[in-house]
């Protein structure tokens, strides 16, 4: 199967990010893409001092961001604008209002056992703009009991293909995190492929590479599950795209508003315990 144009302009596009200029032009395409996407570079190293334009996309924070450290409350993964939240409803959420999807096959196959755990689990879907923070962080201490590549097209994710292209969530690639909390209730975290990201890095499996050749899926289990805690870093986009975070029924509360920007390490929720089967 020949690769769908939206992966083939992404890696022509990589590869033109990923190409160091030098010193007599790196700084003038650094600065001219800070300026067109009115970046906020405080919290980052000079604009000048990145080698390439991927170095910038995916450029690490100098400054810490204090968060919560409270184990049932949940912190934003990235900088992100919240494009849909709620409840998944009879296999479905919604990729924005008016567009709904079915989570068993954005999750995949290897997933089917878990659909009745999360029938009306709550979701919510972070839309990471190209002038947004990269990274993206563990949101509250989880477990990692596999990790799945599923390969697909790369079309953009912003709110015009949003509310007009029907299943985007699942055409495009994407890596499904499969995770349980110390409670043991399930959860995944989904990151969505979208136009110029070349590559959704996981750090802690560097077998995943997305926009690659890959055809099929990819799926690792974990006999010993990875324990990662809150604010970890996990990866990065190389530019922007979403991450889709939905959980089994009862065990997650969302305190957002659709619209809403959100920040990496702010409180956007809380778990809840499971309920005492003490008389």
């Amino acid at each position: 199967m020949a690769k769908h144009y939206t992966a083939i302009l992404s890696r022509l596009f990589g590869r033109f990010a990923a190409k160091e200029f030098g010193a007599g032009i790196q700084p003038f395409i650094n600065r001219s893409y800070v300026k067109m996407m009115k970046l906020d570079m405080h919290p980052f190293e000079a604009t000048e001092s990145y080698p390439s334009l991927n170095a910038l996309f995916t450029r690490a924070l100098v400054l810490n961001r204090p968060f919560d450290t409270t184990p049932n409350t949940i912190i934003s993964p990235c900088d992100a604008l919240v494009s849909e939240a709620g409840y998944i409803q009879n296999g479905q959420a919604h990729q924005i209002k008016g567009m709904r999807y079915d989570t068993a096959a954005l999750l995949g196959a290897h997933h089917a056992a878990d659909l009745p755990r999360l029938e009306g689990g709550a979701y919510v879907n972070l839309y990471l703009s190209p002038s947004d923070y990269h990274r993206y962080h563990i949101p509250f201490d989880l477990s990692v009991h596999s990790i799945t590549h599923i390969p697909g097209k790369l079309y953009p994710v912003n709110f015009p293909l949003l509310r007009n292209k029907l299943n985007l969530f699942l055409e495009n690639e994407r890596v499904v995190i499969e995770c349980s909390d110390q409670d043991g209730a399930r959860h995944f975290l989904v990151l969505v492929g979208a136009l110029n990201v070349g590559k959704m890095v996981v750090t802690f499996e560097p077998r995943i590479q997305t926009n690659a050749n890959e055809r099929f899926h990819q799926h690792y289990h974990y006999d010993e599950p990875k324990h990662l805690k809150k604010g970890e870093l996990f990866g990065w986009f190389e530019m922007g795209s979403t991450i889709v975070m939905i959980s089994e029924k009862d065990r997650i509360h969302y305190d957002v508003n659709i619209g809403q920007k959100v920040m990496f390490g702010q409180t956007i929720g809380k778990r809840t315990p499971p309920q005492s089967t003490d008389d």
